[in-house]
Formats: C-alpha cells, sequence, structure tokens
C-alpha cells in the first residue's frame, strides 16, 4: 500500500467507502447504513429474482413454444436475470461482512462485470422489445420483413457479444487491494487509474444506456400516440387502455430502476473529479448507494411485466397453480409488453391476415 493511500485512509475515516478509497480528499464518509442496505436488499432480490425467473425461463422452455419475436427477447431477458442474480451471494456476503471479499481478485473481477453486463443487456432487450412492438403497431408490414423470431435470435446473440465487448476493459479496471484485516473489491478501479475509469463508464453509459433509452422512449411515445388517436372504424374496447397501461408500466419500470442509478452514478463521478465539498460528495454518494438495489430490481420487475402484459404467460401461470402442470405448448406470439388482443387494434393498421403481427 502506498504512502498516498494509507494517508487517504486515515483522512477518510474508519466509516469511510473502501470501494471509493481513491477519493484523495479529507472527506469522512460515514455509510453504516450500506452494511444493512445491500445485504437485505440482494437478499431479497435473489430470493424473489431466482424464483421469479427460474419460474419464467421454465415457462418459455417447455410451455411458450414456438416463439414469436418478442418471446425471444423476452426469454434473453429473462436468462440475463437469471445470471445476474446467481451472483448476489456473494455481494450479500461481501457487505455483510463490511467489505471483506475472501474470493479473490478473478471472482471479484467477474461479479462486477456481471452486474453491468446483466444491466445494459436488459436495456438493449427492452429495446429490442420497445422497437419490435413500435413496428409492429405503427408500421405492422414491416414487421413481415423484420420481426421473425430467428432474426430475433440472431439480434440476441449480437446484443449478448457487443455489450461483453464494450464491458471488457471493466475486467481490467476492477481489482481487490488490501486494508488492514479486510480486502476489498472496488466497484470502480485502483485510486491512479481513477480518471481513466471514469472516461470509460461515462462512454459505456452513453452508449449502452443514454442511446437506447432515447429509442426505447421514443418508441413507446409514437406507439401510445397511434393507440390513443381514434381512428375511423376503430372499437373503443378496453383492449385500448390496457396498452397504454401497459407502455406507462413499461415505462416506469425502466425509469426507476434504470436512470436513477446512471444519474446518481454520473453526478458521484464528476463531484469527484471535481474535488466538490465533502457535503456535497457524502449526500451524492448516500444517494448513489440508495440506487444501486433500484437497478437490482429490475431482475424481480421483468417477471412481473410478463405477468401484467402477456395473456399467455398469465394462463399457463394459472393452469400451474390449479392442476400442477401446465397445458401443451402455446404459441407466444400474444407474450408482448402491449398486449393487443385478438379482436383489438391490430386490425387499425393491418390487413386481416396480418393481424396476428399486431399482438
Amino acid at each position: 500500500m502506498t504512502s498516498t493511500e494509507s494517508s487517504l485512509f486515515t483522512a477518510l475515516g474508519p466509516h469511510s467507502d473502501p470501494d471509493d478509497s481513491e477519493l484523495e480528499l479529507d472527506c469522512w464518509f460515514n455509510e453504516e447504513f450500506k452494511f444493512i442496505l445491500l445485504p437485505v436488499s440482494y437478499a431479497v432480490v435473489f430470493v424473489l429474482g431466482l424464483g421469479l425467473n427460474a419460474l419464467t425461463t421454465w415457462l418459455f422452455l417447455f410451455c411458450l413454444r414456438p416463439w414469436d419475436a418478442t418471446a425471444t427477447y423476452m426469454f434473453h431477458l429473462a436468462l440475463s436475470d437469471t445470471l445476474y442474480v446467481l451472483s448476489l451471494p456473494t455481494l450479500v456476503y461481501y457487505y455483510a461482512a463490511r467489505n471483506h471479499w475472501p474470493f479473490g481478485t478473478g471472482l471479484c473481477k467477474f461479479i462486477r462485470f456481471l452486474f453491468y453486463w446483466n444491466l445494459y443487456c436488459s436495456v438493449l432487450f427492452l429495446t429490442c422489445i420497445g422497437v419490435h412492438r413500435y413496428l409492429g403497431i405503427c408500421h405492422p408490414l414491416r414487421v413481415l420483413r423484420w420481426g421473425c423470431p430467428r432474426l430475433a435470435g440472431l439480434l440476441c446473440l449480437a446484443v449478448w457479444l457487443v455489450v461483453a465487448g464494450f464491458l471488457v476493459p471493466n475486467l481490467f479496471f476492477v481489482t481487490t487491494s488490501p486494508k488492514g484485516d479486510i480486502i476489498l473489491c472496488h466497484d470502480t478501479t485502483r485510486p491512479e487509474e481513477f480518471d481513466h475509469y471514469v472516461h470509460f463508464s461515462l462512454a459505456v453509459m452513453g452508449l449502452l444506456f443514454g442511446v437506447p433509452c432515447l429509442v426505447t422512449l421514443v418508441c413507446y411515445a409514437l406507439m401510445a400516440q397511434r393507440l390513443y388517436r381514434p381512428l375511423p372504424g376503430a372499437a373503443q374496447s378496453s383492449s385500448r387502455l390496457r396498452s397504454l397501461r401497459a407502455i406507462a408500466v413499461v415505462l416506469t419500470v425502466f425509469a426507476v430502476c434504470f436512470v436513477p442509478f446512471h444519474i446518481t452514478r454520473t453526478v458521484y463521478y464528476m463531484a469527484r473529479l471535481l474535488e466538490a465539498d465533502c457535503w456535497v460528495l457524502n449526500i451524492v454518494n448516500m444517494v448513489c448507494k440508495v440506487t444501486r438495489p433500484l437497478a437490482s430490481a429490475n431482475s424481480c420487475l421483468d417477471p412481473v411485466l410478463y405477468l401484467l402484459t402477456g395473456d399467455k404467460y398469465r394462463r399457463q401461470l394459472r393452469q400451474l397453480c390449479r392442476a400442477g402442470r401446465p397445458r401443451l405448448p402455446t404459441a407466444a406470439s400474444s407474450l408482448v409488453l402491449v398486449s393487443l388482443p385478438e379482436d383489438s387494434s391490430c386490425r387499425w393498421t393491418a390487413t386481416p391476415q396480418d393481424g396476428g403481427l399486431g399482438r
């Protein structure tokens, strides 16, 4: 440990955040709340997320086939969430043990990598679903060309690989370091590389969150406009209201899980780079820690979205609850984040033979 780091730990005090020990300011952080908030929230997300996503994955694999493009995106979203929640027990131990990591540097790198891999894969899969639903509702004929399940599967594979490629530098930045009797698993990097890490992190956030977020907002706004606008011959049924509510739910969950985490993280990094006052750093640091579980909660909320907006998902789940076993495999074409029943607004913009593409 260098003399700079030694003096830094002393300046920050015994209750400062070792994950952020690269902050070279005479600032004392009291983060006792973190050692309760993070283990408890991660444990809850693990229990709920593992159960919900395991059930969802099983239903997709054995009860909801063949898949359409939207179901393909949803399956990969559930798979991403499942992989993430399996990493949480190590973080529960780490924060419950007050930032002690006994699992080695390699696993520290992998766990931190897995968090961001899941985060940005989830963002992009939700974006793919939004674009697909936009085409199905606003440009149904284009779905014939771009909405086939095979193309969706290739796009999902591209998402996995592209996000992993963008995050490879994270494997080099993240590391462990000793501090007294404990070993820290840094969420960022070493003190001397922090400036480089911030530039890398901001670039990743812009490309893998900022751009997809904007695309998702535009797609759902255009869908809401189409669904809300009365068209000639359109029945004033409750299906349009259900679809609008589904859009609202998706955007709300997206905003709650992803937006606060990225905003507070960006503000925190910039405050440290600009060497803001200690009280400002304390406030931003606390808010940033509070929003971290919200990003993890996405793994629990995605299956709830399937339940709220997928007709056949609900039928299979009810069948499991009533009879203990599902029906025969059913096509998952109505498993969509914007649910349009057979007699609904697909007919506003599509010919009868194309109506199934709008659901």
